[in-house]
């Protein structure tokens, strides 16, 4: 099948190598010079405009759009004029569904056809493959079923028995429904995955801390709680072979720890980072989703919060709470 691939950084360069080697054509572009020499070099028709992509498509064209969301409105705006009534727009990004929903509304009108990709795999998709979470519509997205498949971990296209079981979910890819549904289910995936970090990293710190009372001297006062009995808390773990032994046969094995591991067995103490975490807005679109549907979220709004703290945005409160304390109980700021 021929698709145009419209951004070429870290996971849009990586889908077109892995739908080259499931022996689709691709034509791509993008605003960078240098990955449309690389890409080229890869096998793909490289393009320098947005116009010679179109150019280079047959009709009804299959555009794919892999750029930050910030942006997926803009490369909208160019490309509509370009298009035909029966083309078709794939954002893989992680747009908010709403956007989706009013994006395909609009290109309705001029009979472009819209589908939303939630994409998951990051730089490991090339050799592993992509999970993909599609809304749009049921002929739409039956259409470009072959690119779905390629781009999947399952690969090739499933047998007649393994679709009829479990439709092509046990392929790593699914129709989720209208469009804005894709990237619901991605948006909500991302939200779980927040959670599921932060679970990793609080339990990694409570083990990084359980030697507390190696280096305990008492002296606590008013202002703080004594350790109850350091004797409880002499414990120096290896967290890298923590994190490693939790990969074998541990019922909290995942993705997530297996790059957890690698992380520490290559920088131990992690002194590479500084933590000021980010969030993409995925988590917040979760939660703002929660709140609406009147559901609750504790473990995923604790994560989201969690990411904010990371980046000092507490600091303020932090004193704020000092300086209550020091109003009503004349208790002084403790250092350290």
């Amino acid at each position: 099948m021929q698709i145009g691939m419209i951004g070429l950084g870290r996971m849009g360069a990586n889908m077109v190598k892995r739908l080259l080697r499931g022996g689709h054509e691709i034509v791509a572009y993008d605003a960078g010079a240098a990955a449309v020499a690389a890409i080229t070099a890869d096998g793909a028709k490289g393009v320098n405009s947005l116009a010679d992509l179109v150019k280079n498509l047959r009709a009804p064209r299959a555009v794919w759009l892999m750029v930050p969301a910030s942006v997926v409105d803009n490369v909208i705006a160019q490309l509509r004029p370009l298009l035909s009534p029966g083309d078709i727009l794939i954002d893989g990004g992680n747009s908010h569904y709403h956007d989706d929903i009013r994006r395909a509304g609009e290109l309705a009108k001029s009979g472009v056809h819209y589908v939303d990709v939630g994409t998951s795999g990051g730089v490991l998709g090339l050799e592993r493959g992509y999970c993909l979470m599609i809304g749009g519509e049921d002929a739409v997205v039956q259409l470009l079923d072959p690119i779905f498949a390629a781009l999947s971990p399952g690969g090739a296209p499933p047998t007649p028995e393994v679709r009829k079981a479990s439709g092509t979910a046990a392929q790593g890819y699914l129709h989720c429904g209208g469009n804005g549904g894709g990237h619901f289910v991605k948006m909500v995936h991302n939200g779980i995955e927040y959670g599921l970090m932060a679970a990793y990293a609080e339990g990694l710190n409570v083990l990084r801390h359980a030697g507390i009372g190696l280096t305990h001297k008492g002296g606590e006062d008013a202002e703080t709680a004594p350790l109850e009995d350091p004797r409880m808390y002499q414990f120096n773990f290896d967290i890298a072979a923590v994190s490693e032994v939790w990969r074998r046969g541990s019922i909290i094995t995942s993705a997530l720890l297996d790059l957890t591991a690698e992380a520490l067995k290559r920088d131990p103490q992690l002194d590479g980072f500084e933590g000021h975490v980010a969030d993409s807005g995925e988590g917040r679109w979760t939660v703002q989703a929660a709140i609406e549907e009147g559901v609750p979220a504790h473990v995923l709004t604790a994560a989201l919060y969690s990411r904010l703290e990371s980046r000092g945005r507490a600091e303020y409160a932090n004193k704020v709470l000092s300086a209550m304390r020091l109003g009503f109980g004349g208790h002084v700021e403790k250092k350290g």
